[in-house]
């Protein structure tokens, strides 16, 4: 057991994380490929050694001891247009990891261990040149966990903690001009923090009942964010300095499934805090509502499932000026910098952080290879989104006045996640 647990954790960590846009605003829909395939529905539907983490109630129907490891192949497709013409986003794929362990220690007492790629955001644009640069934007934010769920069932009932360990990294790089002026940046910053998940479970008659509580995980990169908008705050357009908080918000949940011959429905709904959380709640990130659906047809040797993940977009409009606003307030003598505040906030959202994409369809299946192994697959397809706000003014050359700065953002996904599976 212990050298099995070694090799698993030492394979993650070969893996690595790379920037990845996550779907439900920076997080993954779901850890694991039977919880990918299914829409990301976890809370009330029990995946074994992977419910570690999105309910570690439900690794109590693990028989023995199961071991899960695997990753996701992650191809987020994002371009933006500032209003000269629209560029792509070079970061294009990533690699995230997940290892799962869950062991029965007595009929009432199961626990594990695992480490999981859990959310991330990033985008590349240094390969542009012009005024279609996009600021030359480069952003790299990457959130792994690390941790010991621990159940206790009883008739029924099960009730769980999952004590986690969050390793976070953060990079926010731009120009400040279009032609490439000068640089903005405070190169990779890096923080621990620890947190925890509260999970609970009731199965009866074929029900399956579950609710999920993860706490705020508080984070801090010394000098990103402080850094990347003091550019702003030096032109009197924030109206005062943000710190470098980036915290892991708050997740309310619960999920309830149904099983019967082979077939199992299950849904989730979950609120993810963004609005509590420090630093996505000073770029004006509002609280987001989760709908996960999927089912699944198990039979021997094999299984099949689907799913549907909606997401509400937690970027919206900040109070961003319109240019036609910010010539009158400008021309009534009116006009101070701090009214493009909401531009700049708008800006970042969109260029470097455009958590925008809302629908999700998935699909997925196991297989058999032996009695106590198995291999899972999962393709998650996130179509299009279509973003347009207020951003950055620019100014007419002949006669100084503002330009209309709208920025479109355009992003859709695709991803396969595979996992092994080893039961003894």
């Amino acid at each position: 057991m212990k050298r099995t647990i070694k090799l698993a954790v030492v394979a993650a960590l070969a893996l690595g994380t790379t920037s990845a846009f996550a779907t439900n605003g920076s997080n993954l829909i779901g850890m694991g490929a039977k919880t990918r395939a299914m829409g990301g529905a976890t809370i009330g539907v029990s995946h074994g050694a992977e419910s570690g983490l999105s309910n570690p109630a439900l690794i109590s129907n693990v028989e023995s001891t199961e071991v899960s490891f695997g990753g996701t192949i992650f191809m987020p497709d994002v371009s933006a247009n500032m209003g000269a013409g629209s560029s792509s986003s070079a970061a294009d794929m990533s690699v995230i990891p997940e290892v799962s362990i869950a062991s029965k220690i007595n009929d009432n007492f199961t626990m594990g261990i695992g480490m999981w790629g859990t959310a991330g955001m990033g985008v590349d644009y240094r390969d542009e040149t012009g005024f279609t640069a996009n600021m030359n934007m480069v952003t790299n934010l990457q959130i792994m966990q690390f941790g010991v769920p621990l159940a206790y069932s009883t008739g029924g009932f099960s009730v769980a903690i999952t004590p986690l360990l969050q390793y976070g990294s953060l990079d926010i790089n731009f120009d400040t001009t279009p032609m490439g002026g000068s640089n903005v940046g405070a190169g990779v910053a890096q923080d621990l923090a620890l947190g925890y998940n509260l999970g609970l479970a009731y199965q009866s008659s074929g029900f399956t009942i579950g609710a999920v509580y993860k706490a705020q995980i508080d984070m801090e990169y010394k000098g990103q964010v402080s850094t990347a908008t003091g550019a702003f705050v030096n032109m009197g357009i924030f109206p005062a300095p943000m710190g470098d908080k980036l915290s892991t918000p708050a997740e309310l949940g619960a999920g309830l499934s149904y099983e019967t011959g082979g077939h199992t429905i299950a849904a989730d709904y979950k609120q993810v805090k963004w609005s509590d959380a420090e630093g996505y709640k000073g770029f004006g990130w509002d609280d987001q509502s989760v709908m996960a659906l999927g089912y699944q047809y198990t039979t021997n040797g094999w299984a099949l499932r689907v799913g549907y993940n909606h997401a509400s977009n937690p970027i919206s409009d900040v109070g961003a000026m319109s240019a036609a606003q910010l010539n009158t307030a400008f021309g009534a003598s009116t006009f101070s910098p701090t009214m493009m505040g909401g531009n700049a906030v708008n800006t970042f959202n969109l260029l470097g952080f455009p958590a925008t994409v809302e629908s999700h369809i998935t699909f997925g299946g196991t297989y058999d290879i032996s009695k106590d192994t198995s291999l899972d697959l999962a393709y998650v397809i996130a179509s299009e989104s279509d973003t347009t706000l207020a951003t950055m003014p620019s100014n007419d050359a002949t006669t100084g006045a503002f330009v209309d700065g709208k920025t479109t953002v355009k992003h859709s996904q695709t991803s396969l996640s595979f996992q092994l599976n080893y039961t003894f």
